[in-house]
C-alpha cells in the first residue's frame, strides 16, 4: 500500500455537471495533464443499466457549462476553437459529430437555451481595436473605481458587453439583443422569448454602492425593473424560474455587510411581490465549503419540484444539507450526510444525479433518492488509484472557543501512527467559508509525510448561524485568533501523540492574514507559511480589486480610520515575531496583491527572522486550486521543504 504524493494530483480525477438522458448520465471528467501542464476535461457518458462508459471527446481540451436542450436532442457546452476563443458547441445526444454553433470574434462566457430549443442566447464582448498599431508597450488608463479583477487582470473600459442570440437550425449570423458598457449576466430567457432576467450592479450610477440585483428586461421595449426593488441594499442572484410565474432568488439585505447570510426569496410576477422564504431560519443558503481539488463544479442547483415546492442546498456544520420547501416557508430536511455534494441536478420527481466528495474520496457520481434520502454510488473514477493508496481518515470534533461557543474542527492523523509526531494548524481563507467533509489533496500529502493536520472553523465562517459569522465584523485578530489557539490546545490535549514542541502553522488569504497575525502574537509555532496573505489593511484598501468595499463592509472602517486599520494589521506586530516565515504569493494576485506579502517579508527581514519569499508567475489568488499545475506542485514542495527545515 503506497502513500499519496504531490504528484498524485495528476493521477486523480474529478467529475462535474451531471446530466441524465434516459439511461445515460453525461458528465464532465476532469484531469490534469502533467506533460502539457494544463487542465483537461471531456464529456463522458455512463449507462445506468449496462454500466458502460463512453468518451464523447471534444474539439478542444476543456469543456464547461454542460447542458441538455429542452427537447433533449442536443448536449451543449462551451469549448475553445482553433483561435483559442470559447464558443458554444452542440453534440447530438444520439451520436454524430459535434459542431460549433457560435463563431464570435471574442469568447462566449455564458449561454441559455430558449424553451423551444430553436435558439440559444449567449454573452460575449466587443473590444475595440487600439488605434495605435505599434508593437511597443502602451499605457493603460481608467476612470472607474473597479478597474481590475483577480484572475482577469485590468478591465478595458472600452469593452462592450453583448447579449446575442443564434439560431440552432438556420445558417444565419447571430443577432445582437443588448449591448452595454457595464458587465451583466444572463440568467433566464422567457418561454415566449418576450423578456430576459439579467444580473447587474445594484446601482450602476454610483460605483461606491456594492451589490447586485436581478432585472426583468423587456426585449421589445428595452424597459427594465429590479425584482428586488423592495430591498434597496444587499445583493441578489437568480436561482430558478417556474413557468415565467415565480422566480427563486438567493440574496441578502446587507444588514451585516459582507457577512449577511444568504437567504432564499421568491418573486411573484403576477402579484409583483418579493417574499423571503427562509426569513425565520438561521441558515446559509448555498455551498460555502472549500476544497483544493474539485474542478468545474456548479453545486447543487436550486430547483422547482412543482408549482409550489422547491429544493435547495444549505451549508451546515461542514456539510451540504438539502431541504424541500413550499411557498408558505415550510421546510423539510431531505438529505444530511457527512459528505460534500458538489453538483446535483433533478433527474426525476424524487431523484437527483449528483457528484459528491468525502475526505477520502475525491469525486463520485451517484443517485440521490429524495423520498428516502438514500445515496447510491454509480461510478468512482479513482477507485483503481485509491486501492493502492493509504489515506488519512479525519476525526471530526467540537471544542469550546471564546465565550464557550461551540467550534467545529477536523484532525487528520499521520497515515502511519507515530508517537511524538509533528502537526500543522492549517487556517482556511474567506473567512466566510468553511472546512468540511470533502477531499483535500494537500492535507492528505502532509498526513502522508508524517504530519497531523488540524483544520478548524473559527468564528467568521459559514454554516453555524448568523451570530457566528458576523462575529468577525470589524474585529479581525481578536476572538477568531483566540478560537484558533483554544482549538489547538484542545487538539494537543486530546491527541497526546503530537509533539507539542513541533507544531507549525499555515494558511492562505484570510488564513494568510491570520498566519501573519499569529507570528506577531505568539512564539508557540516552530515555523509558519503565509500564502496570498494580507499584512497591511491601509495599503490593501487601495490596491486590492475589492479593497475599498472589503474595508468598508467587512472591517467597518475607512481611510479616515488609519489608526484602527493599522492596529488590525499584522505588519504592526511583525517586530515582535520570532517564528521563521515562508511567504508565498502569486505575481498576478489582485485580490491580496503581492505587495502585501512583500511588506511582511521586508518586516521580518528587518527583524532578522529566518524568512524566505517565493513568488509564482502567471498566478492569481486561486493558485492552490486552479493555478498552473507545475506551480501548484512547486508550491506544496516549498511548504514541505520549509517545515522539514525547521
Amino acid at each position: 500500500m503506497g502513500k499519496i504524493t504531490i504528484e498524485s494530483l495528476f493521477d486523480l480525477k474529478s467529475l462535474a455537471q451531471p446530466v441524465r438522458v434516459g439511461d445515460l448520465v453525461f458528465y464532465i471528467e476532469n484531469t490534469i495533464n502533467q506533460e502539457k501542464n494544463r487542465y483537461e476535461s471531456e464529456i463522458v457518458s455512463y449507462h445506468l443499466v449496462t454500466k458502460e462508459r463512453t468518451s464523447w471527446g471534444n474539439q478542444g481540451y476543456a469543456v464547461n457549462q454542460l447542458e441538455l436542450s429542452p427537447n433533449k436532442k442536443y448536449l451543449s457546452f462551451l469549448t475553445t476553437n482553433e483561435d483559442k476563443k470559447q464558443q458554444v458547441m452542440l453534440m447530438p445526444v444520439t451520436g454524430g459529430r459535434a459542431f460549433y454553433l457560435t463563431n464570435e470574434t471574442n469568447s462566449v462566457s455564458h449561454y441559455k437555451w430558449a424553451a423551444n430549443s430553436a435558439t440559444i442566447y449567449f454573452q460575449t464582448t466587443d473590444i475595440p481595436e487600439s488605434e495605435n498599431k505599434s508593437d511597443w508597450p502602451q499605457p493603460h488608463s481608467w476612470t472607474k473605481l473597479v478597474y481590475k479583477e483577480d484572475g482577469s487582470g485590468l478591465i478595458d473600459e472600452a469593452t462592450k458587453y453583448q447579449l446575442k442570440k443564434q439560431s440552432v437550425y438556420l445558417e444565419e449570423a447571430s443577432q445582437l439583443i443588448l449591448e452595454e458598457t457595464n458587465a451583466f449576466g444572463l440568467n433566464y430567457v422567457a418561454q415566449d422569448e418576450s423578456f430576459l432576467l439579467l444580473s447587474e450592479d445594484l446601482d450602476k450610477a454610483d460605483e461606491w454602492v456594492y451589490g447586485s440585483t436581478v432585472y426583468h428586461y423587456d426585449i421589445k421595449t428595452k424597459e427594465r425593473y429590479s425584482l428586488t426593488r423592495e430591498i434597496p441594499n444587499g445583493s441578489f442572484s437568480f436561482a430558478a424560474m417556474y413557468q415565467d410565474k415565480r422566480c427563486l432568488l438567493v440574496g441578502n439585505n446587507a444588514e451585516h455587510g459582507f457577512v449577511t447570510q444568504e437567504k432564499l426569496y421568491v418573486y411573484d410576477f403576477t402579484e409583483e411581490t418579493l417574499t423571503c422564504l427562509t426569513q425565520d431560519e438561521d441558515l446559509e443558503v448555498g455551498d460555502a465549503l472549500i476544497s483544493d481539488f474539485q474542478q468545474k463544479n456548479l453545486g447543487v442547483s436550486i430547483q422547482w419540484l412543482d408549482d409550489s415546492t422547491y429544493l435547495f442546498p444549505v451549508t451546515h456544520h461542514g456539510k451540504i444539507v438539502l431541504y424541500k420547501g413550499d411557498l408558505s416557508g415550510k421546510l423539510v430536511e431531505v438529505f444530511n450526510q457527512a459528505l460534500h455534494l458538489t453538483d446535483g441536478q433533478l433527474s426525476g420527481a424524487d431523484e437527483m444525479i449528483v457528484v459528491y466528495s468525502t475526505p477520502t474520496q475525491p469525486s463520485i457520481l451517484g443517485t440521490l433518492h429524495l423520498d428516502t434520502g438514500k445515496l447510491e454510488p454509480i461510478y468512482n473514477p479513482n477507485q483503481a488509484v485509491l486501492a493502492n493508496l493509504q489515506l488519512s481518515e479525519p476525526d471530526m470534533f467540537w471544542f469550546k472557543g471564546v465565550d464557550d461557543w461551540r467550534i467545529q474542527g477536523w484532525y487528520l492523523p499521520p497515515v502511519e501512527a507515530k508517537k511524538n509526531h509533528k502537526a500543522i494548524l492549517y487556517i482556511h481563507g474567506g473567512p466566510q467559508v468553511a472546512y468540511g467533509e470533502t477531499f483535500f489533496h494537500e492535507m492528505q500529502v502532509h498526513a502522508a509525510n508524517g504530519y497531523g493536520v488540524i483544520m478548524l472553523n473559527p468564528r467568521g465562517g459559514q454554516g453555524y448561524g448568523q451570530d457566528f459569522v458576523k462575529a468577525i465584523l470589524g474585529d479581525y485578530g481578536n476572538e477568531d485568533y483566540q478560537d484558533l489557539m483554544l482549538g489547538l490546545d484542545d487538539v494537543l490535549t486530546e491527541y497526546t501523540d503530537i509533539d507539542k514542541n513541533q507544531v507549525y502553522v499555515a494558511g492562505g488569504s484570510y488564513g494568510g492574514f491570520m498566519t501573519n497575525w499569529i507570528v506577531g502574537h505568539t512564539n508557540r509555532f516552530k515555523a509558519a507559511v503565509t500564502q496570498r496573505s494580507i499584512s497591511n489593511w491601509i495599503s490593501f484598501y487601495g490596491t486590492s480589486d475589492v479593497g475599498a468595499f472589503f474595508v468598508k463592509y467587512q472591517l467597518q472602517k475607512d481611510l479616515t480610520d488609519v489608526k484602527d486599520l493599522w492596529d488590525m494589521s499584522p505588519l504592526a506586530y511583525a517586530g515582535q515575531a520570532t517564528t521563521p516565515l515562508l511567504v508565498l504569493h502569486g505575481d498576478e494576485d489582485l485580490r491580496c496583491p503581492k505587495e502585501q506579502g512583500e511588506q511582511m517579508f521586508t518586516a521580518m527581514k528587518k527583524n532578522k527572522i529566518p524568512t524566505k519569499m517565493v513568488t509564482f508567475p502567471s498566478s492569481s489568488h486561486g493558485l492552490s486550486r486552479t493555478g498552473l499545475p507545475n506551480l501548484r506542485v512547486e508550491r506544496i514542495k516549498e511548504i514541505v521543504e520549509w517545515f522539514e527545515t525547521y
